[in-house]
């Protein structure tokens, strides 16, 4: 059994919770426009992770946490390497020779689920911090972006429940928010990884669109 890819895991889930949305500032109350309703639609949390600040964010923090994963992948290799020794040598070991093997390993293992929880654990309140800090602040943008084209409504469709059953493609504004924050923040685009690289690229929250037929 893979213990390992704690890492990404826990990760991509930082970009798919619904609780950051919980700590976003409450809609202030403004004059409606004269007119029919101008509603726009929005995958928000898709926003927040294709930033370019959130994919440079998510880059340091798989940097930071990469050592780590390697330890645990490096530990699930050992009880790997353990095992197969046992199940090929165990006939030809005592009883209390297996027994003392089969102690290691389980001891090791462990360890190892305790490690893997611990960095779950770490590291998963690490990225969700992280993401209700960068949600908070792409929040702003996206409250100006819609006053500033008159929207009087504006709907999230990347909650797993969520109210939008039809909407035009042409009022998805999500694009133009991460394109504003981009140039709020000033943060350049993330370079692409080099050929042959390990590293994840960031997550794609899942984000179901609106049905447009």
């Amino acid at each position: 059994m893979k213990r390992t890819l704690v890492l990404a895991t826990l990760l991509a889930s930082s970009f798919a919770l619904g609780a950051a949305a919980q700590t976003l500032p409450a809609p202030a109350a403004t004059a409606a426009p004269a007119g029919p309703a101008k509603i726009a639609v929005i995958a928000f949390q898709v926003a927040v992770a294709k930033t370019n600040e959130g994919q440079r964010n998510f880059a340091d923090l798989q940097k930071k946490y990469l050592p780590r994963e390697n330890q645990l992948k490096a530990q699930n290799d050992e009880i790997d390497g353990l095992t197969k020794q046992l199940q090929a040598q165990g006939a030809n070991l005592s009883e209390a020779a297996r027994a003392t093997q089969a102690r290691t390993i389980d001891e090791k293992k462990k360890k190892l689920d305790r490690d893997a929880e611990d960095l779950r654990n770490e590291g998963g309140q690490e990225a969700q911090q992280m993401y209700n800090t960068l949600a908070s602040k792409v929040y702003d943008v996206l409250s100006s972006y819609a006053q500033q084209q008159g929207y009087t409504l504006v709907l999230d469709f990347s909650q797993q429940q969520n109210p939008v059953l039809f909407a035009q493609p042409s009022t998805d504004i999500t694009a133009p928010v991460v394109e504003a924050y981009n140039v709020k923040s000033g943060v350049p685009a993330p370079p692409p990884p080099p050929a042959g690289s390990s590293v994840p690229s960031a997550p794609k929250p899942a984000a179901k669109p609106p049905v447009t037929h």
